[in-house]
């Protein structure tokens, strides 16, 4: 029986694509905040449920990251993305909430956040420039 090379790069490549989602579901995700907004770990469940809106006297803007979305869902809210949309749906009819912005990858998360008066972000790589409030 002859291997064609191409079957080879496609299973190598298969097998790359599926260490590399293992590794990221696996990794740390860091909980980050815009220099001046005071929260705690614990309170990401809340900010990312609309439950908790102020840090203070300052309005909390949580953004969510699509990179390692999955990942926090599942750590921190221990949902996944259907019923995390469904509660938002819920959220946004019964109380005139808007679900969190949606960031494309950690840098742009780290930027949104350093701009930001009260943004609250997750990336999944240690972050500069912004405040860590911890990993999960």
């Amino acid at each position: 029986m002859k291997i064609k090379p191409l079957s080879i790069a496609a299973a190598a490549a298969g097998l790359l694509s599926l260490a590399l989602s293992s590794a990221a579901a696996a990794g740390d995700i860091y909980l980050i905040a815009n220099h001046g907004t005071s929260i705690t770990l614990g309170d990401a469940h809340d900010v990312y449920l609309g439950d908790k809106q102020f840090a203070g006297s300052v309005k909390l803007v949580p953004v969510d990251n699509s990179a390692v979305q999955d990942a926090f869902l599942a750590k921190v809210l221990k949902m996944d993305a259907a019923k995390y949309g469904s509660a938002w749906t819920k959220k946004s009819f019964r109380d005139g909430l808007t679900p969190p912005a949606v960031k494309g990858s950690d840098i742009e998360v780290i930027d949104f956040v350093k701009r930001s008066p009260g943004a609250v972000g997750y990336v999944g790589s240690a972050p500069a420039g912004v405040d860590v409030i911890g990993k999960f």
